[in-house]
């Protein structure tokens, strides 16, 4: 059975597909059941990535497809299975589906609900695809699948304008970083034996010896280049905050599963090419420490619940980057073995933390500002206490999953920090200053995430009015707020919090469940690239763990003391701190810099060729429809007056002047 599927791996992606179709073509049918299609598909998925993640071993190519065979270019179409593929499809496919589940109580209602549900099953049956590429080219397309599927969810209420600007936003930044990989394939393309970019052959120990260092550099920078967007990495993280603009499922499976693990997974896939090149591996942990570093920061005072958890994301995702720039040497499979587990871990106390906040939202009837309800855990205790579990994980305490996977990027960056030595120059101190500066951040991550907590379910017991004219009816979750909520102010119904139930246990379990067996690293050296060598050992790091549980553990307790029972304490201090709390809050003001040296400058040029169109070009062309009117007119037209002697008169003029034109040629 389990050969079969290896040898048919397309059948992950074909179901959420046929899903997807389903319910595009028989919405109006199905109507409230819409979603069953789609969730059986993704469901019987996540089945067949469970066979292949337990039952697979090695590496296996099943027999490709000729696709693409035009002037040297050979494109098969063929899909890979190894260790990272396998623990990829079963992540996404897992959390895709409790997703789908939660969103078909969530999105009742909705006029949109098929179309909702077709987009999701597109979306998911393009990530999969991504996962199972075997070629460069391949998971290119796939790349491309996913960003639109991304720009169809976030501006899925495109009648909402601040819904419509930030799906334009991610669709516009994620092309900036689709130029960097385009540019990265042609040059692969260029310096590869027989222009074949399949993982393999690129991959190959004679294409790597055969390839100059140049190449090696341009090409990982390109394909780090390509990962900041999808991944929300400094600069081009802007339009991950402003995801959430979508409805709350769609932001659960962007910041967990789906759109931003694409990046960390094609740097991660690159491993064997990308750890020849120490200097972008350095600028791959360097720019995300900054990133984690500049998104905790930012949540630390951000109101609206969701942006907490959307800049959580972008943070996150900042330690998955320092786990893969941080392999040194022979250190490269424990680092990224790490970053891909923390990314493993974070799926499912990310997407248990946006749909917990969903659940908050749907009930308070679309308000999601924190400073307008408070002490929910009596009304929601159920959220409550699943938002508490993925919140200590997500915080990285023991014994819950972000502790294992955290800390395993932090050991790999303070072994980098010795393991560096040998490349001399600034890179030992580089590391260094990186893990100091994660530690730091891990406690911020502590200190956002239980200010979160304590905001919406402590303190004294606050609900906005049902009718609050502030709330979002489009993300209230009842049908775009025609009609009052029955169920404002209580606990979601099963449909909602059984799927928050089941992530809250693997919040609980996976890490310790695969961090303490040693699976998770065994299972993925299977994949190029991720095989610790013989002569590489690595014990727990007692050290790192206990510094960082440590400063977790303070920072959680300080959250309680400021925001547990609403004190004036935050207030007091963020006046002493005035510049820097305002910087926080108005997210050090990278959108404002941006509008100014792209936004505008676009705007004018955008206006100086409107202008250029519309005075010269349009005029240039009316001209040449003048001239010849007036011509006609001015000089033709006198001639066309209907009198036959006038034409007889002109006839015999022009016959008279050829005969003398041609007798004084003759002549001469």
């Amino acid at each position: 059975m389990t050969e079969f599927f290896v040898h048919n791996a397309w059948i992950v992606p074909v179901l959420p597909l046929l899903g997807g179709l389903i319910a595009a073509v028989g919405g109006r049918r199905l109507k409230a059941y819409s979603y069953l299609p789609v969730a059986v598909g993704i469901g019987l998925a996540f089945l067949v990535s469970l066979v292949l993640l337990t039952g697979s071993g090695g590496h296996t190519q099943p027999t490709a497809i000729e696709w693409i065979d035009v002037a040297g270019l050979n494109v098969p179409f063929q899909f890979r299975v190894d260790g990272l593929t396998t623990m990829m499809l079963a992540m996404v496919t897992f959390v895709a589906t409790l997703v789908t589940v939660f969103a078909s109580g969530y999105m009742a209602g909705d006029p949109g609900y098929p179309r909702f549900f077709a987009i999701v099953g597109l979306f998911v049956a393009s990530m999969t695809g991504l996962v199972l590429s075997s070629h460069f080219i391949l998971t290119y397309v796939f790349w491309e699948g996913v960003g639109v599927c991304s720009y169809l969810l976030i501006g899925f209420w495109h009648s909402k304008p601040s819904a419509a600007a930030a799906a334009k936003k991610a669709f516009l930044v994620n092309r900036i970083g689709d130029f960097g990989f385009a540019i990265a394939l042609f040059w692969l393309w260029s310096v590869c034996i027989g222009h074949d970019l399949s993982y393999d052959n690129v991959f190959s120990k004679a294409n790597l010896a055969g390839l100059q260092h140049h190449d090696i550099v341009g090409i990982s920078f390109l394909l780090f280049w390509a990962a900041t967007a999808k991944s929300a990495q400094f600069p081009l993280y802007v339009w991950l905050p402003d995801a959430m603009e979508g409805p709350t499922p769609v932001s659960a499976l962007i910041h967990a599963a789906t759109m931003v693990t694409a990046g960390v997974y094609l740097i991660a896939r690159s491993t064997p090419l990308i750890v020849l090149a120490p200097e972008v591996q350095a600028s791959v942990a360097a720019v995300g420490c900054f990133t984690a570093l500049l998104a905790a920061l930012i949540a630390l005072t951000q109101n609206d619940l969701k942006r907490v958890m959307a800049y959580s994301t972008v943070s996150q995702l900042g330690f998955m980057f320092m786990g893969l720039g941080a392999g040194v040497g022979n250190l490269a499979a424990f680092a990224v073995i790490g970053a891909m587990f923390h990314l493993f871990t974070h799926a499912f106390f990310k997407a248990l933390l946006f749909l917990a906040s969903g659940s908050v939202m749907h009930s308070m009837g679309g308000v999601i500002d924190m400073r307008r309800f408070g002490g929910l855990r009596k009304r929601m205790p159920i959220t409550c206490i699943t938002f508490a579990l993925g919140s200590l994980a997500l915080m990285g305490i023991p014994p819950f999953a972000g502790f294992w996977s955290k800390d395993e990027i932090l050991s790999s960056l303070h072994l980098a920090s010795f393991k560096s030595e040998a490349l001399g120059g600034i890179y030992p101190t580089l590391y260094l200053v990186i893990y100091w500066t994660a530690i730091a951040t891990a406690a911020l991550t502590a200190f956002y995430t239980g200010r979160a907590f304590f905001m919406t379910f402590f303190g004294p017991e606050r609900l906005p009015k049902p009718d609050d004219p502030e709330a979002d009816p489009a993300d209230a979750g009842h049908g775009h707020g025609d009609g009052p909520d029955p169920h404002f102010g209580h606990e979601v119904a099963p449909v909602m919090w059984v799927p928050l139930a089941i992530l809250a246990f693997c919040a609980v379990v996976v890490g310790a469940l695969f961090g303490l067996t040693g699976w998770f690293a065994h299972h993925l050296e299977h994949s190029p690239g991720l095989a610790e060598p013989e002569d590489f050992h690595h014990a727990f790091d007692w050290f790192t763990a206990t510094v960082s549980t440590t400063g977790a553990l303070l920072a959680l307790g300080l959250s309680y003391l400021f925001y547990a029972q609403r004190g004036p304490i935050p207030a007091r201090i963020a006046g002493q701190i005035r510049p820097l709390y305002l910087a926080s809050l108005h997210k050090f003001y990278v959108d404002e810099i941006y509008n100014w040296i792209v936004v505008l400058p676009t705007k004018v040029l955008a206006g100086a060729a409107e202008f250029f169109d519309i005075v010269v070009v349009e005029n240039l062309v009316r001209l040449a429809g003048w001239l010849p009117r007036v011509f006609g007119k001015s000089l033709l037209a006198p001639f066309q007056n209907g009198l036959i002697q006038y034409y007889a008169a002109v006839t015999a003029l022009s016959v008279a002047g050829l005969l003398f034109v041609f007798l004084w040629l003759s002549v001469n």
